[in-house]
């Protein structure tokens, strides 16, 4: 009996996003390989890699959650965060501590998201966008520079570029061989700046994406984000991402273009955040292949791609 090979599916991002993608994804036959960004320093992750000198965990945690395949319980305690209440342990969440402690015993921090996969019966491979944990910097329009990602929406002001040091940080050579043998390459959806780039900008990675065959897909966010991406249009996200890449990368672009209920949208202006509008006209201009759907998923007033429509979308265009 012959077997076939699955398709191989490369997603990149961080943040809240990314989760939300595979967490989809994992249901469909399919090789999955998660690349996930080092650069937070805020929180749990922060205080962890400041402490422990580690990768900031927070971000791999999330996404070795979604894709894993155990009881919901399990699932449940490695994301429970201790509350708030004066102790060492305040706000940090229980998997990251795992990963620190998993990190400690195998003395390495890929070995220990490739434990704690096994651990947690995860389909796919989590490999970090780097093997030590990177810092961000901003530059803004008005020319100061800002250091570390969770300072730079902070600032709520217009941003030039972002940019890594240390600028030659390496990637995993894994990394680089599931890139060279990826089918499809989604980016995104996540924070442009603080989830995206900060994978992006690790120059070998971005050289693997401005060469690779693959069909590359950019799953653009639905809202803007306050202090990153206000007034941003789609095709203002293709550019921020082409400007950082020096190369036109995608071939597809996946943007909503359903209507948000008012009342969900007076929460949103609130802080400062409203829909990317589809500018169809420029996202044209740029050669792109694009897909407009009903994507969203509302739940207590929170806006996210809906998991199961987007999933099926990119499954689809295998």
């Amino acid at each position: 009996m012959e077997w076939k090979k699955l398709p191989k599916v490369v997603v990149i991002g961080g943040g809240t996003g990314l989760p939300v993608l595979l967490r989809g994804l994992k249901r469909y036959p399919i090789d999955i390989t998660a690349i996930v960004t080092v650069a937070d320093d805020g929180g749990s992750s922060g205080r962890l890699r400041t402490d422990l000198d580690i990768p900031p965990p927070g971000d791999i945690r999330n996404v070795l959650a979604a894709l894993s395949e155990v009881e919901p319980l399990v699932e449940g305690l490695f994301q429970h965060r201790f509350k708030n209440n004066g102790n060492d342990l305040s706000g940090h969440a229980l998997g990251n501590l795992l990963l620190a402690a998993m990190t400690t015993l195998t003395g390495d921090f890929v070995s220990a998201i490739r434990e704690m996969s096994r651990v947690l019966n995860v389909k796919g491979k989590v490999l970090p966008a780097a093997n030590r944990g990177i810092i961000l910097h901003a530059e803004f329009a008005d020319g100061a520079i800002v250091t570390g990602e969770s300072k730079i929406p902070a600032e709520k002001k217009k941003i030039n570029r972002v940019f890594l040091t240390p600028e030659d940080v390496e990637p995993l050579s894994e990394t680089l061989t599931e890139l060279q043998k990826a089918d499809i390459i989604v980016i995104g959806p996540g924070s442009l700046y603080t989830s995206i780039l900060p994978n992006l900008l690790v120059q070998k990675i971005s050289h693997e994406l401005c060469h690779s065959n693959a069909k590359k897909i950019y799953v653009c966010n639905v809202m803007t984000q306050a202090g990153e991406t206000m007034g941003y249009t789609a095709s203002d996200h293709v550019k921020a991402l082409y400007d950082h890449l020096k190369c036109a990368f995608l071939d597809m672009i996946i943007v909503n273009d359903t209507e948000i209920p008012a009342d969900v949208l007076v929460r949103y202006e609130r802080e400062n955040a409203e829909p990317v509008l589809y500018d169809h006209e420029k996202l044209q201009k740029y050669g792109l292949k694009i897909i407009n759907r009903d994507l969203v998923h509302i739940e207590n007033g929170v806006i996210r791609h809906d998991t199961e429509k987007i999933a099926k979308l990119i499954y689809s265009l295998i």
